[in-house]
């Protein structure tokens, strides 16, 4: 069931997306080749902890960071750890935090030192298919009409969006109804509300949509080795434009 949101609850979720917007604000400074990816995690939670939330993904359904960092054919759920990164990768970050018992998400993609010209285009492409998106969070829209516009978008340009993970309502919990694919025949799903929230977060592969997940059981890999980049945001649904909850 989709939960409404009060005011007093999006103004209580907006504390914890402006934490995990800043966040990755300083988590794109640390980023260089040679730093370990469990470097940044350590520093995204100390970041959290320190001005007073909690780690969002820690420990959520057994992952051990606080950050997911996927590295070039890794789409989601990378597991922080010794490995560094290197110049030319390139690494997607997402990460949540929890204030006053509400979560905040979102997810970036960076290039490390200098990346080539098709990974440019694919994280541009990713970043810009969520504004594509959102263009349709409106009151009376159907949830598939914000799907519908980040395929086209994305398919436009050569790439492909991925179909086995998706985006979702959140508030106390981090996946709450409904979900929200990133492709899609437009007209579907439920109506938008004024008081939903959803974290709306495109997957994009530089080739094929198919993926499969290593023996780690966490780590989402695409199929054909190409890589991947991810963007999200957290919105809330308004009279008007969409508010973007995890921007500054």
């Amino acid at each position: 069931m989709i939960q409404i949101k009060s005011q007093r609850e999006i103004e209580s979720m907006r504390k914890a997306n402006t934490l995990t917007a800043l966040t990755h604000e300083y988590l794109a400074g640390l980023i260089q080749p040679g730093i370990m990816t469990k470097e940044l995690d350590e520093a995204a939670e100390e970041f959290i902890r320190s001005r007073g939330g909690l780690p969002a993904f820690k420990g959520y359904g057994g992952f051990p960071g606080t950050v997911c960092i996927s590295v070039n054919d890794e789409v989601v759920h990378g597991i922080p750890g010794t490995r560094k990164l290197i110049e030319g990768d390139i690494v997607s970050l997402d990460t949540g935090a929890i204030i006053e018992g509400y979560y905040g998400d979102a997810a970036r993609t960076h290039g490390v030192g200098v990346i080539d010209e098709q990974a440019k285009l694919l994280i541009a492409a990713t970043k810009q298919s969520f504004f594509e998106g959102i263009k349709f969070a409106r009151v009376g829209n159907r949830l598939s009409d914000i799907s519908h516009a980040i395929q086209a978008y994305v398919e436009t340009r050569g790439f492909s969006v991925v179909r086995d993970y998706v985006g979702h309502g959140i508030g106390r919990e981090l996946h709450e109804d409904p979900q929200i694919p990133n492709y899609g025949p437009a007209g579907r799903g439920p109506r938008l509300q004024k008081g939903m929230v959803l974290a709306i977060e495109p997957m994009i592969n530089e080739g094929r949509f198919t993926v499969r997940v290593l023996p780690n059981e966490w780590t989402v890999v695409t199929m054909d080795g190409k890589r991947s980049a991810h963007y999200e945001n957290t919105i809330a649904i308004t009279d008007g434009e969409p508010d973007i909850l995890s921007m500054r």
